[in-house]
């Protein structure tokens, strides 16, 4: 069976160098909050461009931090889009803001800055912009500049976007704070969970450093509410400091794949998505369109593949919210629900499964 993503082989492409950062860690006994942390944040927000790297214990927790980090509060209304599985919804209702939901665009399933100021003219204290599948929104720059000229702050989710960039400029660099999740999965993961804040915002970065940690200003004195216990731990990001040099080969082949499939995948009835042959797409999931999507889905399991939806349910429609949001209709959005299905592509494939999975999809007859 091809995998939609193989952490065996990928753990053991790089093994070398992820027992060296595990063995670094056992050796020094150092387990939280140490130097692996310090060493990590400093290399990836000089990766992204930022000021600040605040590491955490996942990415939804990124999320609300950023949020919390930036002033959002009980009551506060905050703009997202509902295709992006639900974290943002999530990390916002930790918070006891209310998710207002932008519809996306057909073809990128992104946000579009239409959207992005219809939702600042409605209230909405902060943005979230996702990056969603590894492509760099186009105009993430255009929205951060009209949400900075309003004084309502915009947040970059990075989670699906590790390395992608908008003329010359990583995302994550754009809003005043960007959320990244390094779940194993992610173009740049880890072996467990993880995330970060970045920020080129000092105030921003010493609230939400403190936030992470029960909201010490010191050790055992709180000042600050809504605090959590989440850190990036030091195994993780001892690894991903090790893993970090190898990001840019890695998306190389990721679009090398999803070149190839586009290029390559013709049948009448699936839709391959537009690949963008530069470094604002990282391609960290490759999402068709297709209308029988469960008969696709069935056939190329029989035929060894594995293909998985992102996502299945918007989060308006998740059981959740069905009260809250039983009068919010997304048009794109709902449609997409039920028509996206994801194949495998992760760098570690070989030529010849991308070619297997290539004739699984043209061989269906729907």
């Amino acid at each position: 069976m091809i995998l939609i993503n193989n952490l065996q082989t990928r753990y053991a492409h790089r093994r070398r160098s992820i027992d060296a950062a595990i063995a670094k860690v056992i050796d020094r006994g150092y387990v939280v909050l140490g130097p692996e942390v310090k060493n990590f944040e400093a290399a990836f927000a000089r990766y992204v461009g930022v000021s600040h790297c605040i590491g955490l214990g996942n990415g939804t927790d990124a999320i609300e931090l950023a949020l919390r980090g930036l002033g959002v509060t009980q009551g506060d209304m905050v703009a997202t889009v509902a295709n992006a599985g639900m974290y943002t919804t999530t990390a916002m209702l930790a918070i006891g803001a209310s998710p207002h939901f932008m519809d996306v665009a057909a073809e990128s399933h992104h946000a579009t800055l239409e959207q992005v100021v219809q939702a600042v003219d409605a209230g909405c204290r902060a943005v979230v912009i996702t990056h969603l599948y590894g492509a760099a929104v186009r105009d993430i720059a255009s929205m951060a500049s009209y949400c900075h000229e309003r004084n309502v702050p915009l947040i970059e989710d990075c989670a699906q976007a590790h390395g992608a960039k908008i003329d010359g400029r990583q995302v994550g660099s754009f809003g005043r704070a960007a959320s990244f999740s390094f779940y194993p999965t992610k173009n740049l993961g880890g072996l467990g969970d993880g995330g970060a804040v970045v920020t080129s915002d000092d105030t921003v970065a010493n609230r939400i450093a403190k936030l992470r940690q029960y909201g010490w200003s010191s050790k055992y004195v709180v000042t600050l509410a809504g605090a959590k216990n989440s850190r990036l731990d030091e195994l993780q990001a001892s690894i991903l400091s090790e893993l970090l040099p190898f990001l840019g080969q890695d998306n190389a082949r990721r679009r090398e794949i999803a070149a190839r499939y586009s290029a390559s995948i013709f049948h009448p009835f699936v839709e391959p998505p537009p690949v963008r042959n530069d470094d604002g797409y990282v391609a960290h999931l490759y999402v068709i369109r297709v209308c029988n999507r469960d008969q696709l889905r069935a056939h190329l399991n029989e035929r060894g593949v594995a293909a998985e939806i992102h996502y299945p349910i918007p989060d308006h429609r998740q059981p959740l919210l069905s009260i809250r949001c039983s009068g919010i209709t997304l048009p794109i959005t709902e449609q997409n629900a039920q028509q996206t299905l994801t194949l495998p592509c992760y760098p570690e494939m070989t030529d010849e499964e991308v070619g297997k999975v290539i004739e699984a999809v043209n061989s269906w007859v729907s």
